[in-house]
């Protein structure tokens, strides 16, 4: 998307769409438009039109306007949540007009709504016939809204990241497997101080990934494990991230109903994010040194699958009894966690995971889920999805849990039972973390995969919390 600046009045600039944001009928921002159109105050009363957020009005230009259509949105109190709203409303009505010249004009809102726009305007189209496509944005001209250049720059890279991130979890199973995962992941050693090692199914077995082996017997495409590192010049901080990248999940042989088999190819969404995330990072020259660590496999059937009874035996001494091929997840984010925290110099330790249906039943689509017993990683995390308007809600890592864990014939059993599923997946995860390394769990089991689309948002991945860690890992670097 090229982004270019105008001061003409919005009516003055020629485009296929307007979008103003407006807080009332009344707005300045709208003075430009009512001296062209005078019926205008009119049709915004009519559609009662009062500025509250996420509420719009769309109508064609005929003339009031060098745009061909205009719509207005609400702007509500002009907070970031509001503007981030608005703008996501105004990318998609874009993507429905074909629009790929669009002038936004919304007063002082910054760099926020043209990430937001392109949010709402993406849409996962590659196998659709040309007659149901849609037009991205090509060009988008800020009138009168003044973004500095740095953070136009940045907000590009945070787009084309997300973006990136929803492309990778949006494609079929057939063309997003372990090895695939691992090729996107090489093309970041482009990157300066940017390197990337992927472990192969030998290898892994050599350096005792457990997790990663039983998981992937079951697929044509053998697991692996990738771990991109980046060390820039004068790392104030160094932390690694952690995914879960379980490209298609059909649950083993606790095989899943073909209803809830048939959008698992978003079972790699936390992989997805974290690797969205070293991308942003790193093309933004963040000065914190990371170590991601994505688990890549599939958990499919096969004579040689694993399966419920068999222990598994980690290298830090703990064994797991499977009594769920479908909790797998875990499994893997296992082996991960293990090589994480071993990594010398890294005192922060991040995962993200689509984990547990459990997560989805306590918090929604509009959160992710938080796990950590440190009250100011909780903190500063918290504050960066604040910033970004993307919802973050703690749960608790509660201890005496882990007696759901217990299992007869290994020391722990890889799921909990049907309470506190969520927290007993975490409790799970706990026992691969090292004592001194601070450690979160994010479960994006509903935030990164919506089966359907909102006002602002497509169907499907979502790129969520991308921003977010991106934000988290600047404030380390402050």
């Amino acid at each position: 998307m090229h982004i270019e600046s105008s001061q003409q009045p919005n009516v003055s600039v020629a485009s296929d769409l307007l979008v103003i944001g407006a807080a009332s009928a009344t707005d300045d921002n709208l003075s430009a438009l009512a001296a062209k159109c005078p019926s205008l105050g009119a049709l915004l009363e009519a559609r009662d039109f009062k500025g509250k957020s996420g509420s719009s009005v769309a109508f064609p230009a005929l003339g009031s306007a060098a745009a061909r259509d205009i719509l207005i949105v609400g702007t509500g109190d002009g907070s970031h949540a509001d503007i981030t709203k608005a703008a996501a409303k105004a990318g998609k009505h874009a993507r429905s007009l074909k629009a790929e010249h669009v002038c936004l004009s919304m007063g002082n809102a910054g760099a926020e709504a043209i990430e937001a726009l392109s949010a709402g305007n993406y849409v996962f189209d590659t196998y659709l016939p040309e007659a149901r496509k849609g037009k991205a944005i090509g060009t988008l001209t800020l009138c009168g809204m003044r973004i500095s250049d740095s953070d136009i720059q940045r907000a590009q890279i945070l787009m084309a990241a997300q973006s990136h991130v929803r492309d990778l979890v949006n494609g079929p199973p057939d063309d997003i497997h372990p090895q695939s995962l691992a090729a996107a992941a090489e093309a970041l050693g482009s990157i300066d101080h940017v390197e990337v090692d992927v472990w192969d199914i030998d290898r892994c077995k050599a350096e005792n990934c457990v997790g990663i082996e039983a998981v992937g017997r079951g697929s044509v495409h053998p697991g692996c494990m990738i771990h991109i590192k980046y060390r820039p010049p004068g790392a104030q901080a160094h932390i690694a991230l952690v995914g879960k990248g379980v490209t298609f999940d059909a649950g083993g042989y606790s095989i899943k109903p073909s209803s809830g088999m048939q959008t698992m190819r978003c079972d790699m969404g936390g992989a997805g994010t974290m690797l969205g995330v070293a991308k942003a990072a790193a093309e933004l020259g963040v000065p914190v040194a990371m170590d991601t660590f994505l688990g890549a496999v599939e958990n499919l059937i096969d004579a040689d699958a694993y399966k419920l009874g068999d222990i598994l035996s980690y290298p830090n001494g703990v064994t797991v009894e499977i009594h769920n091929t479908d909790a797998e997840g875990r499994l893997v984010l296992a082996d991960c966690l293990l090589r994480a925290c071993k990594v010398e110099g890294v005192t922060h330790v991040v995962d993200a995971a689509t984990l547990t249906g459990a997560c989805v039943v306590a918090v929604g689509e509009d959160f992710t889920a938080l796990f950590t017993k440190d009250d100011d990683l909780a903190g500063s995390l918290s504050s960066a999805c604040d910033a970004n308007s993307e919802g973050l809600w703690r749960l608790p890592l509660h201890a005496p849990y882990n007696d759901m864990l217990k299992s007869d014939y290994a020391q722990i059993k890889n799921v909990g039972g049907r309470s506190a599923g969520a927290t007993t997946a975490a409790l799970f995860l706990q026992h691969f973390v090292s004592d001194d390394v601070s450690w979160a769990h994010l479960d994006v089991a509903g935030s990164a995969f919506h089966d359907k689309g909102s006002a602002g948002s497509a169907s499907g991945a979502t790129g969520q919390m991308v921003r977010s860690l991106v934000a988290w890992l600047e404030g380390l670097a402050s």
